[in-house]
């Protein structure tokens, strides 16, 4: 058993094998996380799709149905004949204006926050030309009197309220669903007043009652598109293809404004057929605040540091000081740094997450510290090893704060710990340390 205690060729072995075997839980943990991340999004989805999940608006788009004459093949009797196919013509808006007040509040599934949101959304703008001549289609086989308007919204169960649109001077009521799906898989539509053949302009307007959950994006359609949006939420994340012009976020909310032209995305303003218009849409996300999930993922990612420094300074105490740590007692302590990670995801899902940080970080030192005092009967060893342990968590606050920053400040970090384990080792004789331990 001495030489066993002697041998520092064979407690380092010891002690990498016991650090290696901690790694397993630590994995652990990583899926444990995994897991109840899986768990919140599906209750996020849960109440989304009972409430109404994330919208998205687009249009209005004005659609004349005309015919056109193909030439069709028959492979039976070899023959070809010419067959009338209806197809439609897509006009989008010269001028659009959107502007959308958007009221969130915080719904829950369990322990898990959600977002929801109902808004008030006025659409206006117009129609200035309707050039058909440049499809070279006859105008006796443009439908004139059945064009229809129609609107895109992702998710129909968001409408509270009954649609109506303003056309010119009159009034017309919204269906559900989409007449072609060339350009729109979901949304309403309405039929409009017979078009003029001829140039002429048409102005419309209408408000959307919309209820959503966390994001609320829209197509600028427009030949100008003007989007103005404002809400009390202020943690909001601006995505999509386009940023916001100007924008204001407080405490107590925010507004947004985009302008967007035509020349900026890569559809045309009249076509036949169909388009995606995904690639252009744009908007808001109403985001809670920093996922702790996340965060106790990343601080997971230092598991191995912390081990593996927390161990290195039991080491140094067993040759600067004599005394002797048993491998056993080693992986206890190493039980205790792994159990912090569970306890700080089991806590951050209850209180804001610098708390359970802190919280934690201070559960675990105080057991390692009643521990390390009644293996070591050492105060002055109790409080060193505390120290560096306090210092290390900070350490680990910090980067976890710093997202920009961590990976930096992360490098510096352990250069410095690598620095002092460097400079205060130097004076060990490693080869003689058996020799002294036995004289």
């Amino acid at each position: 058993m001495k030489s066993l205690k002697s041998s520092i060729f064979f407690k380092v072995s010891i002690i990498i094998a016991i650090a290696l075997l901690l790694l397993i839980p630590t994995t652990m943990i990583e899926d444990l996380i995994y897991e109840r991340e899986n768990t919140q999004l599906r209750a996020i989805s849960e109440v989304s799709s009972k409430w109404a999940r994330e919208q998205t608006i687009g249009g209005p788009i004005l659609t004349i149905p005309y015919y056109k004459f193909v030439k069709q093949f028959s492979s039976r009797d070899s023959t070809e004949k010419v067959v009338k196919v209806k197809d439609h013509l897509h006009f989008l808006p010269d001028m659009l204006k959107i502007d959308g007040k958007v009221n969130p509040e915080k719904r829950y599934r369990g322990i898990y926050e959600v977002v929801v949101y109902n808004s008030k959304i006025e659409l206006s703008g117009s129609f200035n030309s309707l050039n058909f001549k440049d499809f070279d289609i006859p105008k006796t086989n443009i439908q004139l009197d059945k064009a229809f308007i129609s609107i895109g919204i992702s998710d129909l169960r968001g409408l509270e309220k009954q649609v109506d649109l303003k056309w010119n001077n009159g009034t017309h009521s919204f269906n559900p669903g989409t007449v072609t799906d060339d350009v729109l898989r979901s949304g309403i539509n309405t039929r409009v007043p017979t078009i003029d053949y001829d140039s002429t302009s048409y102005q419309f307007s209408f408000s959307l009652d919309l209820k959503g959950s966390k994001q609320l994006y829209f197509t600028p359609l427009g030949k100008i598109t003007d989007v103005s949006v404002s809400s009390p939420w202020s943690n909001p994340s601006f995505n999509g293809a386009y940023l916001p012009d100007s924008r204001e976020i407080t405490e107590n909310g925010f507004t947004a404004n985009w302008n967007i032209l035509h020349l900026n995305r890569n559809i045309p303003q009249s076509f036949t057929g169909g388009y995606n218009f995904y690639p252009s849409i744009f908007g808001v996300d109403l985001l809670l605040p920093v996922d702790s999930y996340q965060k106790s993922m990343r601080t997971v990612k230092y598991a191995i540091l912390f081990i593996a420094l927390t161990f290195m300074v039991f080491f140094f105490v067993e040759v600067l000081n004599g005394v002797f740590i048993h491998p056993f007692q080693y992986l206890l302590v190493g039980l205790a740094l792994v159990v912090f990670f569970s306890l700080l995801i089991a806590v951050s899902e209850h209180l804001k997450f610098n708390l359970a940080f802190i919280l934690s970080a201070l559960a675990t030192l105080s057991l390692v510290a009643g521990y390390v005092k009644a293996i070591l009967k050492s105060k002055n060893l109790t409080l060193l090893i505390s120290g560096i342990l306090l210092v290390l968590y900070g350490f680990i606050f910090t980067i976890i704060q710093l997202q920009d920053y961590s990976l930096l400040i992360g490098s510096i970090g352990i250069f410095i710990i690598l620095a002092l384990v460097m400079y205060y080792s130097r004076k060990i004789d490693w080869y003689n340390i058996n020799r002294e331990q036995k004289e």
